[in-house]
């Protein structure tokens, strides 16, 4: 099924909560995606959409020059396709678009898929805030980019944005992933969160 990442709109924020809820221990209200939304001028948001359904999102506020990601997750059903590798190069994109300088976002030190996915991207751990997580105390890890405009990083983002398109040619000739799709495995708990 073909994927598509668009921004996020109102309307999307019933499906954004029902991700929420199967996503994380300590689910954001409904009302504070609206927030952001509408209110929050550092804060940019999109969704994946496979067919009319929405099955991912994601968001950043930019603040000077650094995209900060302060969400992200993939509906548990629809984990292990690749769709939070497309995800996250997409923010990478958008992050560019708004003029950041870095990407860094914060990561619980037991989720190693989504430790693995963002190392693909160029992330690499620069710290850590001990109990970040509310629901248990678990320490988050932070982890950053190299400039993303520098050829280094943009050279990664092409690399990998051309191995999405030679996959999704091989899935429609094939009706599925390659069997070594490292996306297809490397999100399967996939989620990210920035909590307070």
């Amino acid at each position: 099924m073909k994927l598509r990442v668009e921004p996020m709109t109102a309307a999307d924020i019933p499906a954004v909560h029902d991700i929420e809820r199967a996503s994380f221990p300590v689910p954001w209200p409904a009302y504070a995606f609206r927030q952001e939304l509408e209110t929050n001028k550092l804060a940019r948001y999109l969704v994946v959409r496979a067919g009319p359904r929405t099955v991912a999102y994601g968001g950043i506020w930019l603040m000077v020059d650094e995209a900060h990601v302060t969400t992200f997750a993939v509906l548990p059903s629809w984990r292990r396709r690749g769709i939070g590798a497309r995800l996250m190069l997409a923010l990478m994109d958008l992050s560019l678009e708004v003029g950041a300088n870095v990407v860094t976002l914060e990561v619980r030190l037991s989720n190693i898929p989504a430790r693995m996915l963002y190392q693909r991207f160029g992330f690499r751990p620069v710290g850590v805030r001990p109990r970040y997580y509310s629901d248990n105390g678990e320490d988050a890890l932070i982890m950053t980019t190299d400039p993303i405009g520098s050829p280094a990083m943009l050279a990664r983002v092409a690399a990998l944005r051309e191995r999405f398109e030679q996959e999704d040619t091989a899935e429609g000739s094939t009706g599925r992933r390659p069997a070594t799709d490292p996306a297809a495995t490397a999100d399967g708990p996939t989620t990210g969160r920035a909590e307070a």
